[in-house]
C-alpha cells in the first residue's frame, strides 16, 4: 500500500513537472512572438562640426532639418532590404521606427543633406553609423542609439584652438 502511494505521488510530481515545463515553453514562445512584433527604434543626433575635427566639441551646433537615411543590406548579397528617411528636429535628433528583425543585415544610418549652407560638407568614411537591428543580441531595450553624425562647417570658428587646447590636443602657449 505504501509503495503504491509513493508510486502515485512520484507520477503526480512528474506530471506536474512536465505540465510546468510546457507552460514555461508556451510563455517563452508567447514572449518571443511579442518581441518579434515589436518595433525597434533607432535614435540619433546630427551636429555641425564647427571646428572641423570630426568629433563633437563644446562649440558644435545641432542641425535642425538635416536629412538622414537608414539602410539595411543583406550581409551576403548586399541587396537593400530596408530603406527609410527621416529629418532631424530642432534639437538635432532623428528617430526611425523599424518593424521586423534585421539580424542577417548590415544596417547603417547615413547623412543625406544639411539645410545649412555654412555647414553641409559630408566627409566620406565618417558619414554613417552602424546599428544592430535585432532582438537576438542580448539587448532587452527596443531603443537603439546610433553614434552622432556631423556635417563639417566650411571654415572652423576662431575659438576652436582654445577649445582644442583645453582638450589637450594643442600645446598651450
Amino acid at each position: 500500500m505504501a509503495k503504491t502511494l509513493s508510486t502515485v505521488a512520484a507520477l503526480i510530481a512528474i506530471a506536474a513537472l512536465c505540465f510546468s515545463t510546457l507552460v514555461g515553453v508556451a510563455q517563452a514562445t508567447e514572449r518571443k512572438l511579442v518581441v518579434d512584433e515589436q518595433k525597434l527604434v533607432v535614435e540619433g543626433k546630427v551636429y555641425c562640426d564647427t571646428c572641423r575635427v570630426k568629433f563633437e566639441t563644446t562649440l558644435s551646433e545641432v542641425v535642425e532639418g538635416a536629412g538622414v537615411k537608414l539602410i539595411c543590406r543583406d550581409r551576403v548579397s548586399e541587396e537593400t532590404k530596408l530603406e527609410m528617411e527621416a529629418e532631424t528636429d530642432k534639437s538635432g535628433h532623428y528617430r526611425f521606427e523599424v518593424e521586423g528583425d534585421h539580424a542577417e543585415e548590415i544596417c547603417e544610418v547615413h547623412l543625406v543633406k544639411s539645410p545649412r549652407e555654412d555647414c553641409n560638407e559630408i566627409v566620406k568614411g565618417w558619414n554613417s553609423a552602424r546599428i544592430l537591428l535585432t532582438t537576438d543580441v542580448g539587448v532587452v531595450d527596443t531603443i537603439r542609439q546610433a553614434n552622432a553624425l556631423g556635417f563639417m562647417k566650411k571654415q572652423a570658428l576662431e575659438n576652436c584652438a582654445k577649445v582644442l587646447q583645453g582638450l589637450g590636443f594643442l600645446p598651450i602657449n
